[in-house]
C-alpha cells in the first residue's frame, strides 16, 4: 500500500538537515503514526520464480524482466500499476512481489490481487517460468541476482551474523497483509499492540517453511522467520513494550545504520553507527556530513520489525502459503482489525503467547498453547470475515489448529 500524506514540523524538503535527536524523534513519530477516517486493507505477496525445465536454475534478472514485459520494474523500483492496481517489484534473489493498492474491504482487495496474480502467472508462463507459491526455496542455494548498492550493503551487514541474511534475501517469500490505522491515536496504538501480540500465534498458524536450502541445522516450523530473527536482531526485534507513539522512534534512533545512500556505488555504513549518533556528530561523523530528512526516511526502510508502521501497519511475520492459499492470512488479519472491539478481543486471546516469537517459529502448532491461541484467533476471524467462502476456509483451518491443541493437552 502507498504511504498516506505525512505531516511534520520540519520543512518538507528532503535535503533539510535534521538538527537534533529531538527533531528526528518527532519526524519519525510523524512518519509512523496516522489516523484514518475509514478502514483500508492491502497486501504484499511474494513468490519464488522457478524454471520447471531446470529446477536448479535461478532465472537471471534479465529473464524475469523480459517475462514481465510492460510491468517490469526498474532496478530497485516499482512497476507501473497492473489492471487491478497492484505494482511489481523484484526482490534480491529474483522473487516477485505484488503490492496492492489499498481497498476498503478484504473482498475487494483479494479480487484485485487474484486478478493481477493471474496476469503475472500468464506473463511468466509465456517465458517458461512459474510463480512458486512456497515460503522457502528448498532446491537452490541462496544467491543474489540483483546488483544494487542497497542489496550489496545489506548482504555485507547480515553476513556478520552468519548465513541467515542471504537465506532471507534470496530463498524466502512472505505474505504481508497491510492494514490502515485507527480513527484516533488511541485506536491506532491499540491496533499496533494487538498486531504485535497476535504475531507468535499467527506465525504458528501459518508456518510453512520447515526446510530451506542453505539453512542451518535444526528443525523449525518456519525457517523463514528463523532467518529473520537471527540475521540482525537489533534491526528485526522490537524492545518489549514498544509503543507506537514514542517507543518506535526511540528504538529507530538506536538501530545501527544499514547503509547510507550516496552517488557512489558503495553505500556501506560505518559499523555500529546508529542514527542518533550520526545526528549528534553531524559533519564530524565518519560519514562526513550531517543527516538530512531523506536520510531519516531511508533509515526507516532498513528496519524490519515483525510489524512495521508506515502510517499504516505492514505485517511481516507470515509465511507464503502453499497451493495459492495466501488469501487466508490476509483475510484473517483484515477481519481481526475490522472494529475496535475485535482488536481488543484478539489481543486478549493472544496475550498468553504474545512474547513467544522464537518458540512459534521453531515449534509452530505442535506447541499446545500456540495451537490454542492460533485456533481461537482464526475462529474469531472466521466469524467476522466479509466473505462467506473465505470465512469457511478460515474456520476449517481454525478447527485443525484447535484439534492440534487438544491433542497436545492429552
Amino acid at each position: 500500500m502507498g504511504l498516506p500524506p505525512l505531516a511534520t514540523t520540519l520543512p518538507a524538503d528532503p535535503a533539510r538537515i535534521v538538527p537534533t535527536r529531538e527533531a528526528a524523534h518527532e519526524l519519525i513519530t510523524n512518519r509512523v503514526t496516522a489516523t484514518s477516517a475509514g478502514p483500508t486493507v492491502g497486501a504484499e505477496i511474494e513468490w519464488l520464480v522457478l524454471d520447471p525445465s531446470d529446477p536448479g536454475r535461478r532465472p537471471a534478472y534479465a529473464d524475469i524482466r523480459a517475462a514481465l514485459g510492460p510491468w517490469a520494474p526498474p532496478l530497485g523500483g516499482r512497476s507501473a500499476p497492473l489492471p487491478g492496481g497492484s505494482v511489481v517489484t523484484i526482490e534480491p534473489g529474483g522473487q516477485i512481489e505484488l503490492s496492492s493498492a489499498p481497498s476498503p474491504t478484504a473482498r475487494e482487495l483479494l479480487a484485485a490481487l487474484h486478478s493481477d496474480a493471474r496476469l503475472l502467472a500468464a506473463r511468466l508462463h509465456g517465458h517458461g517460468l512459474v510463480l512458486g507459491c512456497a515460503a522457502a526455496d528448498t532446491g537452490r542455494e541462496p544467491k543474489r541476482i540483483l546488483d544494487a548498492p542497497r542489496y550489496r550493503a545489506m548482504e555485507a551487514v547480515f553476513d556478520r551474523n552468519g548465513p541467515m541474511g542471504r537465506i532471507m534475501m534470496n530463498n524466502t517469500a512472505a505474505v504481508q497483509p497491510c492494514v490502515g490505522p485507527g480513527t484516533t491515536a488511541a485506536e491506532s496504538e491499540a491496533r499496533w499492540q494487538m498486531l504485535n501480540a497476535i504475531g507468535p500465534a499467527l506465525i504458528a498458524a501459518f508456518a510453512a517453511s520447515p526446510r530451506v536450502a542453505g539453512g542451518a541445522a535444526g528443525q523449525w516450523a518456519s525457517q523463514r522467520m528463523r532467518a529473520w530473527f537471527t540475521l540482525d536482531p537489533a534491526r528485526t526485534r522490537l524492545p518489549a513494550g514498544c509503543t507506537l507513539a514514542d517507543g518506535y522512534a526511540t528504538w529507530a534512533l538506536e538501530v545501527p545504520l544499514l547503509c547510507v545512500r550516496s552517488e557512489h556505488e558503495d553505500w556501506a555504513a560505518p559499523p555500529g553507527l546508529d542514527l542518533g549518533s550520526w545526528i549528534e556528530q553531524g559533519a564530524s561523523s565518519p560519514i562526513g556530513r550531517a543527516p538530512a530528512v531523506a536520510d531519516v526516511d531511508y533509515h526507516l526502510t532498513t528496519l524490519f520489525p515483525p510489524v512495521r508502521p508506515k502510517g499504516f501497519f505492514e505485517i511481516r511475520y507470515l509465511d507464503q502459503q502453499p497451493d495459492q492459499r495466501w488469501d487466508i492470512p490476509v483475510a484473517v488479519v483484515a477481519a481481526l482489525v475490522s472494529s475496535p472491539g475485535l482488536v481488543d478481543r484478539a489481543h486478549a486471546l493472544a496475550e498468553p503467547t504474545a512474547t513467544s516469537w522464537a518458540r512459534a517459529a521453531r515449534l509452530g502448532t505442535s506447541d499446545p498453547a500456540l495451537a490454542r491461541a492460533a485456533g481461537d484467533l482464526l475462529m474469531l476471524a472466521a466469524h467476522h470475515c466479509d466473505d462467506t467462502t473465505l470465512a469457511s476456509r478460515i474456520e476449517q483451518a481454525a478447527r485443525r489448529r484447535n484439534t492440534t491443541a487438544r491433542a497436545g493437552a492429552t
